[in-house]
């Protein structure tokens, strides 16, 4: 068995996830769910580099949690938290997605095509060679990458839209690295971030990621490369140091 369809409409999400389960372990490397309408934990904990399951409706909260390997394509808006602490795989999401998108995520590639809620980033984090990556083509809303401990978080602010537009940007960021394409507003950064426009070399650091996201959506990456960047990255490794030091 190669090939699963499953026509989730009506289903609760826990046996829609055992039959999930129960098609990986009997071997199925495509998994096509029909109707998927707020069904949540689609994804959670499965391993596979060789899975893709596709999704044509709305999952629910927390789509690939703790996954390992395989890759998720939603054929539609995701609810929040997508991508939270998974490991590595990658979801490929063709809409909006809700709030925590990526949360304490440790590895892996989360893309949306728009916009993204609040707190997007938040606790991403990094171990040696792993390095987590959301890439967000619309806006994204306040807190962007707050507590942020590693790996990379691009907003493209595409669809004529402004890349952040609200309060928080890095705020308590002691690791990793935020690229907003175009400019950003001073007030907009959180406490502990700092802004520096992205060098030559940053932006060739970039590029492959941004190339495989618009392969992603059939998208023409040109306009994209050629803009200016912002880095944010921690203005220090202790941003809140002063607030636990009594002399």
């Amino acid at each position: 068995m190669t090939a699963v369809r499953i026509d989730a409409q009506g289903i609760h999400y826990t046996p829609l996830n055992q039959m999930i389960r129960a098609a990986v372990a009997s071997g199925a490397k495509e998994i096509n769910l029909d109707n998927v309408l707020g069904q949540r934990f689609i994804g959670d904990g499965l391993r596979g580099n060789d899975v893709t399951i596709t999704i044509n409706g709305v999952p629910g909260g927390d789509l690939g949690m703790f996954m390992s390997g395989p890759t998720i394509i939603v054929n539609g808006n995701a609810d929040h938290a997508p991508g939270n602490t998974m490991d590595s795989g990658k979801l490929v999401i063709h809409g909006n997605a809700g709030d925590a998108v990526a949360h304490s995520m440790r590895g892996g590639r989360v893309y949306v095509r728009d916009n993204i809620g609040y707190r997007g980033g938040i606790h991403m984090k990094q171990y040696l060679e792993k390095r987590p990556i959301l890439v967000v083509g619309g806006a994204a809303r306040a807190f962007l990458g707050e507590y942020m401990a590693g790996g990379l978080l691009l907003v493209l602010g595409m669809h004529d839209l402004a890349p952040v537009e609200e309060r928080g940007v890095g705020s308590g960021i002691h690791g990793g690295e935020i690229y907003v394409r175009g400019e950003v507003d001073e007030s907009f950064l959180g406490v502990g971030a700092k802004q520096t426009p992205a060098t030559a070399e940053q932006k060739a650091a970039i590029k492959p990621v941004i190339e495989d996201f618009a392969k992603a959506f059939g998208m023409d990456p040109a306009p994209i490369l050629a803009s200016e960047f912002t880095r944010i990255a921690p203005a220090s490794a202790r941003p809140f140091a002063s607030k636990y030091i009594w002399e």
